[in-house]
């Protein structure tokens, strides 16, 4: 099972859904996709999991996986809920993270930084997902920690497309930048505030791809 191939696939196929090439509640055919990707119907098995973990996609029992895009407010709400609780978990994280927290953080960001300057905006999403765990983490609340992380990979898919606006990297970078300073400085104000309009601006970033697609 080539779990990498597959990744790819998930991918190229979250690409064609934002690109309408796939209508909402539309039925992914794995031969046919087999066949358009010249693969075997074993990575196409699971590029479509990879889209139902990420909500992307719906397993419909005996039926098949079927495309499942959520509407502009549904969307809207998502983010709106994971900006609140990223503010929360980075204004607890001032207060409790340690040296070595700080020290992770700073090198998961210096990998983002590389991301960038190797124009790759898909090694860049690992990174940055990565700088959003450790940030979730050292909030030292496992509760707190386990709903992030659950939101974080239901908006991946959107998360990651918006990346793609232009100049979008470097914005994201410098916004990374400020939440460092704030976890530096242990400022748990200024922390919540950096984070919460991180990713608010992501998903006005992801609207505006979305508009732009569809022109």
């Amino acid at each position: 099972m080539d779990i990498r191939r597959a990744d790819q696939i998930a991918a190229s196929l979250e690409q064609l859904v934002f690109s309408g090439e796939f209508r909402d509640g539309e039925r992914l055919d794995e031969l046919r996709l087999a066949e358009q990707f010249h693969v075997s119907r074993t990575p196409i098995r699971e590029a479509l999991q990879v889209l139902v973990t990420s909500g992307l996609a719906e397993q419909v029992p005996r039926r098949g996986v079927f495309i499942r895009q959520p509407g502009p407010v549904e969307l809207m709400e998502m983010f709106e809920t994971m900006a609140e609780i990223e503010a929360v978990c980075g204004r607890l994280a001032a207060m409790r993270m340690t040296d070595q927290d700080l020290e992770a953080l700073t090198a998961a960001n210096e990998r983002c930084q590389e991301a960038i300057q190797d124009s790759d905006p898909d090694r860049y999403y690992s990174e940055n997902e990565t700088f959003h765990q450790i940030i979730y983490r050292a909030s030292t609340n496992s509760f707190l920690e386990k709903q992030a992380l659950q939101l974080q990979n239901r908006l991946k898919v959107y998360r990651r497309i918006q990346l793609r606006f232009r100049g979008r990297l470097e914005q994201s970078m410098s916004e990374h930048s400020e939440v460092l300073l704030a976890l530096q400085e242990g400022n748990a104000d200024r922390a919540a505030s950096v984070l919460r309009s991180h990713v608010a601006i992501q998903g006005e970033k992801f609207h505006q791809l979305v508009a732009s697609l569809k022109r």
